[in-house]
């Protein structure tokens, strides 16, 4: 990810992801989607960086439940991803997956998962088969800094690093785990140094640039493809809302958010955009053109019939 259109292309996906989940707040808030959502705000800059250092034909997305930026940044449109938030038959998953748990694998993107940390291990089954079917797959597992403390996660990265599987474990860290400053909840909040107690590759990168993530992944890659094993990356960031819609977030000190929106992915990018020579009203004009593709989005998603509640045992298996 160098120049100009590379940055443009980012700035657009991060676009495309924040009018998302601005519109389906909005939906909540009106009653529209039920459930619980788990937004991405402030985080766009992860999955545009990674998803384009990634190769989707053969490549494999392990999100968490905060998995909406990734669909998006691995091509699914606004529209499937609204309308299943609305249980509709449209939606990427037929409505049935809602917000927690739709998956996209045409677009690479291999289902959100709300048990913490789980996508870890099923990406390490994901990367194993990889081994045996010849497609050089690299697998990426996406989670929370929260996650790193879960059984399933100490032992996926354990088996990755022992069987030296082409697997990403890529950690978003907000420095929440979910209400709680993570800060509190370990010893080192550095957890990008726990790589070398498995024998991988481990780093801490900023993951308010999409470059600087781009490159870290990339990077990833070709080692995960040249047989070296797994590397650990540690993404750092904030989320701009809560953890979950209706989340007052008491626990953030007064100013955080403030700070934080002066750093965030989408205004950062937009600096380094005008540094390099492309004009204010460029930039307005994509913003426009991003926003009022989503609002064409939601309305047809709404439009879209719900999913036939006789169907509901279809697609299940066990």
């Amino acid at each position: 990810m160098t120049g100009t259109d590379a940055l443009l292309v980012a700035i657009e996906t991060m676009h495309r992801i924040r009018f998302t989940e601005e519109m389906i707040a909005e939906l909540r808030n009106r009653g529209e989607i039920v459930g619980s959502v788990h937004l991405c705000n402030g985080q766009e800059a992860i999955y545009a960086g990674a998803v384009s250092a990634l190769d989707l034909t053969r490549d494999a997305v392990f999100p968490t439940y905060r998995g909406h930026g990734w669909a998006i940044s691995c091509g699914v449109p606004p529209e499937a991803v609204i309308a299943e938030l609305l249980g509709r038959g449209t939606g990427i998953s037929g409505g049935r997956g809602g917000s927690a748990y739709f998956t996209a694998p045409e677009y690479g993107m291999y289902g959100e998962n709300s048990i913490v940390g789980a996508g870890a291990p099923i990406a390490c089954g994901a990367a194993l088969a990889g081994r045996f079917d010849g497609s050089g797959r690299v697998a990426l597992a996406a989670f929370g800094e929260g996650a790193m403390n879960q059984g399933a996660v100490h032992e996926a990265m354990n088996f990755a690093s022992a069987m030296r599987l082409p697997v990403i474990f890529l950690v978003e860290n907000n420095t929440y785990s979910e209400l709680t400053p993570t800060a509190q909840v370990v010893r080192s909040d550095q957890f990008y140094r726990r790589a070398s107690a498995y024998g991988m590759a481990g780093e801490r990168i900023d993951g308010n640039d999409p470059e600087a993530v781009h490159r870290a992944v990339a990077g990833a890659v070709e080692r995960c493809r040249s047989g070296a094993g797994p590397v650990l990356i540690e993404a750092m960031t904030q989320r701009l809302v809560g953890h979950y819609i209706g989340d007052a977030q008491q626990y953030r000190p007064a100013g955080e958010i403030d700070a934080a929106l002066e750093v965030e992915p989408i205004v950062r990018a937009e600096r380094v955009a005008h540094a390099a020579g492309i004009d204010a009203e460029a930039l307005a004009q994509l913003r426009l053109r991003v926003s009022a593709e989503v609002e064409h989005a939601a309305a047809a998603a709404l439009a879209a019939p719900l999913t036939d509640p006789a169907t509901v045992l279809e697609h299940v298996y066990a």
